[in-house]
């Protein structure tokens, strides 16, 4: 059997430079600021995106990937491939049409479709996207779907992850939230710790006052969930500002035992939904 060819999009964040050593296809999905659109991390970058984002009137929409385009990106490495499994790993469809469309596709390939497996991460941004790097890892290595995706479930399970949103403007603005919560958090300094639970859907995990307490809370949360691990991976994601994301590693590090470290943009389509200053932080077992 020839090597599983790996497939994402581009809700999983990951950096450029770790898709392109792993040869991993990503999927773009697509932004709109009234009439333009961009393809998330083509047309746009996270830096133009963040720029953008607090001077634009309205809030940007996103839109996934139709089952045709997948269909076209799947057919292209069917041929390309002709002997390889293809593993697509996708953002949560309890946030997103986008493993749906991934599954229509499939659907419409027939016969061929048997070599492709669809997977729902049940996460967003580096929380999957790390399952992502990790499937192509293995299967640099020559492993098989089968083995990859046991492996993969394993380390879903495994993963922890909270972000901190630093304004509820777009979480109101994107109905998440209701808009008296969004002013009366505003007014309180209020910053929540927000999670994606095991169903892949958004909830808060506490509320605090203030960013500096809100990130000392994140660590301790990682410290009650981590008891009895030594060593651990982390990604730390960040809005276009690399410095903070440096700040936020520079603490885990107090507190950790680093193995790999990872930074990486929150992309435009998520950021859509979080905007400017969130922090996010994804650990894993080393």
């Amino acid at each position: 059997m020839n090597k599983t060819v790996i497939v994402t999009d581009s809700t999983s964040d990951i950096p450029p430079s770790l898709a392109e050593a792993y040869g991993i296809e990503v999927v773009p999905l697509t932004l709109m600021f009234g009439e333009e659109s961009y393809r998330d991390g083509i047309d746009i970058t996270p830096e133009q995106f963040y720029e953008r984002l607090p001077r634009s009137q309205q809030l940007p929409t996103t839109s996934q990937p139709s089952p045709v385009e997948y269909m076209n990106v799947y057919q292209k490495l069917l041929e390309q491939y002709p002997d390889s499994p293809i593993l697509s790993f996708h953002i949560s469809s309890g946030l997103s049409g986008t493993y749906q469309s991934a599954l229509l596709a499939k659907s419409m390939l027939e016969e061929e479709g048997e070599r492709i497996t669809v997977f729902d991460s049940l996460s967003a941004s580096y929380g999957f996207g790390l399952l992502v790097v990790h499937a192509a890892r293995l299967a640099a290595e020559g492993k098989g779907p089968e083995e990859i995706l046991a492996s993969v479930e394993q380390l879903r399970r495994a993963r922890k992850l909270y972000f901190l949103v630093d304004t509820l403007e777009y979480l109101q603005k994107g109905g998440r939230i209701g808009k008296a919560s969004a002013v009366l958090g505003t007014l309180l300094n209020i910053k929540p710790i927000l999670s994606i639970d095991q169903e892949g859907i958004i909830y808060a995990v506490e509320k605090v006052r203030g960013r500096k307490k809100a990130v000392a809370r994140m660590i301790e949360l990682f410290q009650a969930d981590l008891q009895g691990i030594d060593k651990i991976n982390v990604a730390v994601g960040h809005t276009a500002q690399a410095e903070a994301g440096e700040e936020l590693m520079r603490e885990l590090s107090q507190h950790f035992t680093l193995e790999e470290q990872v930074l990486t943009n929150v992309g435009p389509v998520v950021g859509s939904h979080v905007g400017n200053g969130t922090l996010a932080v994804f650990i894993w077992p080393a």
